[in-house]
């Protein structure tokens, strides 16, 4: 027979409202003596009670659960981003429904249906596209929703994203400081907003600079493969742009390998720098140097403003930059 809260009552002498108090961690609030909860607990463990989440869903409108929507889970980006978001949601005894929209507004709509059919509690989300009135209509009449990375710039909704502008402005002031003039940029997904803002950075550091320079922006997708192509294309360009810089680590590997695959050497003969942590990048030959982004505390940010909107009602707008640091590697030439 399966155990319910009254039928441990009926055993133990205590009642099933005080047993759901300390069996979902309220004791405290609730003045139970540490006597009672001991008992409950004794009794809860040797039966092997275990909670209705449907029963408590019904009971208090909520389902323990938060949706977590990807642009790809494959990537190492948001692979990190999504370990921090569920470990946090797991320490507040939230499970989360990650789902993936695969760079595609159909399947992203059809994610997002999906999270809501099972009555999430809130939502995480690095969109795809450029249309926020799905995410709005949602965060207004259903959840509430935290965007994390990517963002709508002319949206109420909150989110958490880098200093994408400044860290690009940063990556390519340290390349023109080291001697480089003609440069190539290869950027990823040319709607999302980060991409965005480090296309904007990089244009605006050569403009800045006062010197003449020979920008090259290519490319359509953070992929390994997008950034392969590009690059052997870059490669055979006359002449040739003396440094590259890859606007994500996934289209990085892809440069690595068509270096290396055209017989050329970083960085003497092509200087390379990324947008995008990752340790890999520390034990590469050579190291790559990089735009370092607080990953972890994107995701944990994330994760506390949706929290705080779950646990207050509420729908405030908060917009949170984080700064980015180049971190140095041996992949630059001075020239």
């Amino acid at each position: 027979m399966k155990e319910t809260l009254t039928s441990i009552s009926e055993r133990i002498g205590v009642s099933p409202a005080t047993i759901s108090r300390i069996v979902n961690g309220k004791a405290d609030k609730y003045r139970i003596s540490k006597e009672t909860v001991d008992k409950v607990m004794a009794e809860v463990n040797r039966c092997k009670y275990t909670p209705s989440l449907l029963a408590r869903s019904l009971r208090t409108n909520k389902t323990s659960t938060i949706g977590l929507l990807l642009p790809s889970a494959a990537n190492p980006f948001f692979s990190h981003i999504a370990e921090s978001i569920i470990k946090d949601a797991y320490a507040k005894g939230y499970i989360t429904i990650t789902l993936d929209n695969m760079e595609n507004e159909a399947v992203q709509r059809a994610c997002l249906s999906i999270m809501i059919s099972r009555k999430v509690d809130g939502i995480i989300a690095a969109p795809c596209g450029n249309d926020p009135t799905p995410f709005e209509e949602i965060n207004r009449t259903t959840t509430p929703i935290v965007l994390v990375d990517r963002y709508f710039e002319e949206s109420t909704l909150s989110h958490v994203t880098s200093n994408n502008y400044k860290g690009a402005f940063e990556a390519t002031s340290f390349l023109i400081q080291n001697g480089h003039r003609h440069i190539a940029c290869i950027q990823g997904d040319t709607q999302s907003m980060p991409n965005k803002r480090r296309v904007n950075g990089f244009l605006a550091a050569l403009k800045e600079s006062g010197e003449e320079h020979k920008a090259v922006v290519a490319g359509d997708a953070f992929s390994v493969q997008n950034g392969y192509l590009e690059t052997k294309l870059i490669l055979n360009m006359n002449p040739r742009p003396t440094a590259i810089f890859a606007l994500s680590y996934t289209i990085l590997l892809g440069v690595i390998k068509a270096v290396q695959d055209s017989g050329l050497h970083i960085p003497d003969d092509i200087s390379v720098i990324s947008f995008d942590e990752n340790i890999s990048l520390d034990y590469m030959t050579p190291p790559i140097t990089r735009v370092s982004q607080p990953v972890e505390e994107m995701g944990k940010l994330a994760s506390k403003l949706l929290f705080s909107s779950i646990e207050n009602n509420t729908r405030k707008t908060n917009k949170l930059e984080l700064v980015t640091t180049i971190k140095a590697g041996q992949s630059i030439r001075h020239i």
